[in-house]
């Protein structure tokens, strides 16, 4: 199972250079970087430079966070001289495989996602005209309007459809339990998928409400503050249900607790920016401009 969690990861980095290329055109013009540059008729340049950073930072952001954790807990069960340990040789084929086989499919989708026709009309891929002078941001805008007092609530919702769920899936990897319900397991994830998308779109609805068109970062951070609450409920379990102590089990735990936070915190970011870009174009695509 883990040999083919790897390679399924290292083939869909194609996916995920193409999802960056594309996102990167379809957006960097709308950006204040974008806009000085198409001014001065020299976007050439900095969009050039905009896309490689894009493109590295796919590539490397995830797996140098997994590598130096993983590094640091391998340190660790060595200096102990536990199991857990990894040789140094499976490391090593674990690093060809990502810069010879991962890389390049990165690269190469972010090459094809750069060349993509985007939204049906290349020369405009957004439903309405965007505006080229940005409109300001209102000041005086309602605690209701504030992303950073909507996105908690929005990753506490979306935590409670599954911290029940959780508690037995922590058990199962933590207490030795097993683990046979699956199918509900499903079940919960898709509720999961459902509410973080639906708090994300009611997120991004009460700003643009506000005026503040600045919904993407905003979007993400709604789905993605889930992660934070399951890394603290890890916390809770660690302190009261568990007997773990000692250096090993205690890094042991809480890195690899980080890892799924924050890989759960990717997933539901992804779905709920997904969702809240779906919303804003329909509801665009419907307004009447004036």
């Amino acid at each position: 199972v883990l040999t083919a969690i790897l390679v399924f990861y290292s083939l869909s980095s194609v996916v995920a250079g193409y999802a960056s290329g594309s996102y990167f055109k379809l957006y960097y013009a709308t950006t204040p970087a974008g806009r000085s540059k198409a001014a001065s008729a020299t976007s050439g340049v900095g969009g050039a430079t905009q896309w490689q950073l894009t493109m590295v930072l796919t590539v490397l952001l995830l797996p140098t966070i997994m590598g130096l954790v993983l590094s640091v807990l391998n340190a660790i069960a060595l200096l102990y001289g536990t199991i857990y340990y990894i040789p140094f040789l499976v490391l090593l084929k674990l690093f060809f495989l990502w810069v010879f086989v991962s890389v390049p499919l990165c690269i190469l989708g972010t090459l094809l996602g750069r060349h993509a026709k985007l939204g049906g009309n290349k020369a405009q891929p957004f439903p309405c005209r965007v505006n080229a002078i940005p409109r300001p941001i209102p000041d005086d805008t309602p605690w209701y309007g504030v992303p950073a007092n909507l996105i908690p609530f929005a990753g506490l919702l979306s935590f409670g459809s599954i911290f029940i769920e959780l508690y037995y899936i922590l058990t199962s990897l933590w207490n030795y339990k097993f683990y046979h319900v699956y199918g509900f397991l499903l079940g919960v994830y898709a509720i999961l998928c459902l509410v973080v998308c639906m708090t994300t779109i009611i997120v991004v609805y009460f700003c643009l409400n506000s005026e503040n068109y600045l919904w993407q970062w905003t979007a993400f951070y709604s789905g993605g503050s889930t992660a934070l609450y399951v890394f603290l409920y890890s916390i809770y379990y660690f302190v009261f249900k568990t007997s773990m102590h000692g250096l090993v089990q205690t890094s042991f735990y809480f890195g690899y607790m980080m890892l799924i936070s924050l890989g759960m915190g990717t997933l539901c970011g992804t779905l709920g920016h997904w969702a809240a870009n779906k919303f804003v174009r329909k509801i665009f695509e419907n307004v009447k401009v004036d």
